[in-house]
């Protein structure tokens, strides 16, 4: 099934909710940086989260980031997304590893441990969005549905899943986010409660042939559910050598004319899709005579 996302609205738009199928941008990320099995699950997850979420941002170029820090051997997850259904993300540490949990499953919270969850939407104003919260579990489902109440004040259900091969690529990846309006009514309250009580694991439902429109049908059934869109989803980086070429830049001249002297060619690691781009020697004294003469350029006017 190739990735794709749906928005849906439920019981006369008093709920509103996302799902999405991910296994091939999850099994992207995971052979893109050579990650663990636990890693992938963590990282997954919070691609998983972020490409919904960044799917609630209004703006063409608005970009939302989820870094999770923790404790754990992971170190550190980053997650950037935008509106359209693109999404790209990083572990610091992608080969930590960890013993299962006590149910015998990938141990997501012990490989993050105790940390925090920053989000920061950027929405082109002067100052982007930013809200840090304490991981409650670190499991990132949970820690998703506690910044949802805690910082936005909007009471959600985030359903986050990766189920693993035993060659360890990715069988299954997806989830969903269900989230109450504020003027929901107490009886469709308790319908949506009664129903994510009895709900078995988002990954269980993916296994079972679920698409993202009938996971909302077993979560939200009986509540009138309604499709309102649907997108495709994937693991997109928009790194390229002139992005890269910035980076070079913005060392300024002394520190390009010492690479340019040490007479090697420069690596640069994008971290997001673990692409090198090498710059010859030769191009890193075009760089400085370009910077040099701009910055003469910028000086005259």
């Amino acid at each position: 099934m190739t990735d794709y996302l749906v928005r849906a609205t439920a019981a006369n738009a008093q709920i509103r909710a996302f799902a999405v199928t991910s296994r091939e941008l999850v099994e992207y990320a995971r052979n893109a940086h050579d990650l663990s099995p636990v890693v992938t699950a963590a990282l997954g997850r919070l691609m998983t989260g972020g490409v919904m979420m960044g799917s609630m941002l209004k703006g063409e170029q608005d970009l939302l980031t989820l870094q999770i820090n923790g404790a754990g051997p992971v170190h550190g997850l980053t997650v950037t997304a935008d509106s359209k259904g693109n999404v790209k993300g990083y572990a610091d540490n992608p080969q930590a590893m960890m013993p299962p949990n006590r149910a015998g499953k990938l141990d997501v919270g012990g490989v993050i441990g105790l940390g925090v969850l920053t989000v920061m939407k950027d929405m082109g104003l002067k100052e982007p969005y930013s809200s840090t919260i304490e991981l409650k579990t670190g499991e990132i489902g949970d820690d998703l549905t506690y910044y949802f109440a805690a910082s936005e004040q909007v009471p959600s259900s985030v359903a986050l899943g990766v189920l693993m091969e035993k060659n360890n690529t990715v069988k299954q990846a997806g989830g969903f986010i269900i989230q109450l309006m504020p003027f929901t009514e107490e009886e469709v309250i308790a319908k949506l409660e009664q129903k994510l009580s009895a709900l078995p694991p988002v990954t269980t439902l993916l296994e079972q042939g679920s698409t993202p429109e009938q996971i909302l049908e077993t979560v939200l059934g009986g509540l009138g559910v309604e499709i309102t869109d649907t997108m495709p989803v994937r693991f997109h980086c928009n790194c390229n050598k002139e992005r890269v070429e910035k980076v070079l830049i913005s060392l300024g001249k002394k520190e390009l004319q010492e690479l340019i002297d040490e007479g090697k060619d420069v690596e640069l690691n994008c971290h997001f899709c673990n692409t090198d781009y090498v710059f010859t020697v030769e191009e890193l004294k075009k760089i400085h005579r370009e910077h040099q003469n701009g910055k003469q350029h910028v000086s005259c006017t």
